[in-house]
């Protein structure tokens, strides 16, 4: 799929208070007004993932990512939401299905019905995750692109497979959200690589259990033009993730407008979680504080008029 013309959104002066950088965290903080919602690791120095999720929740956050949660034993994902439940905070998404990178082959579109067969197991074994975590969406990466098919081909048996996979979380009130990665930077040769070519896949399987996981770090490195492609494929857009470009930090380290995307979510009056799916730009407690100053500077920013 050739991508579309690129138009980055630059940053043009984001930078944080200095006040907020030197204040360090403060705990029981207003909320964020939007569901900000960080993951293991972001504030790894303040203990292990309960504690760090009970200092997130101090801190303003209202909800919480945790990729890897499918994988983690059953009485970890219990404490896990039981956390999450005492803090009123809310779960968003864990990895449901994505393939092994060092596997050059197609996962969803190719000629192996086999490949499809163990995705569908995935999602049905996800439906139980997700009770367990209170969950409500969970992340689909649809695989490699075979360079002896075409992608035509491709799609239509990826549509077909996701509507499977479709009937298989709708009656639980759960969504997959197909996730769309850079070529260019991190994931050469996947299937999916922008959210048009995801809204494409979503209004083909036209199901409210199948939608798009809007990842604007890969989005901005394969297309850019971000509000603008948000705005065209809204209704198929279920959950968002932040991670600045270049080096997938925290807003204010690279070229998006973090401030401005706020807003327009704001005016769109988007409910969803967004995953902080980066890394902290400093190691250790100041890059911890650092990371929450910089949500609180495009909160405050994006509100403005």
């Amino acid at each position: 799929m050739m991508p579309i013309a690129r138009r980055s959104l630059l940053a043009g002066g984001m930078a944080l208070p200095a006040a907020a950088l030197a204040g360090g965290a403060t705990s029981n903080a207003a909320h964020f007004s939007l569901a900000y919602a960080p993951h293991e690791g972001s504030f790894a120095s303040r203990g292990d993932r309960i504690e760090q999720i009970a200092f997130a929740a101090d801190q303003g956050f209202r909800a919480w990512e945790d990729n890897e949660a499918a994988g983690r034993p059953v009485d970890e994902q219990e404490r896990m939401a039981k956390a999450l439940a005492q803090r009123g905070m809310r779960m968003g998404v864990f990895v449901a299905s994505m393939p092994k990178w060092a596997q050059s082959r197609p996962l969803l579109g190719g000629n192996d019905d086999a490949q499809r067969d163990a995705f569908l197991a995935d999602i049905r074994n996800a439906v139980d995750v997700a009770k367990r975590l209170n969950a409500t969406e969970m992340t689909v990466v649809p695989g490699f692109l075979d360079s002896r098919l075409p992608v035509d081909i491709q799609t239509a048996r990826i549509i077909d497979v996701m509507r499977r996979a479709g009937d298989i979380m709708a009656p639980h009130k759960l969504t997959m959200v197909m996730e769309p990665l850079n070529t260019r930077t991190n994931h050469p040769g996947v299937y999916l690589q922008t959210i048009a070519q995801g809204y494409a896949v979503a209004r083909g399987v036209n199901s409210p259990a199948v939608k798009i996981l809007a990842d604007l770090y890969h989005e901005q490195i394969q297309s850019g033009n971000l509000i603008p492609t948000l705005e065209t494929c809204w209704s198929e857009i279920a959950y968002i993730q932040f991670g600045d470009n270049p080096g997938r930090k925290e807003p204010g380290t690279g070229e998006i407008n973090y401030a401005n995307i706020v807003r327009w979510l704001r005016a769109k009056r988007y409910t969803g979680v967004i995953g902080m799916e980066h890394g902290n730009s400093i190691a250790g407690r100041a890059g911890e504080d650092r990371l929450i100053a910089a949500y609180r500077s495009i909160d405050r920013q994006g509100g403005e008029a």
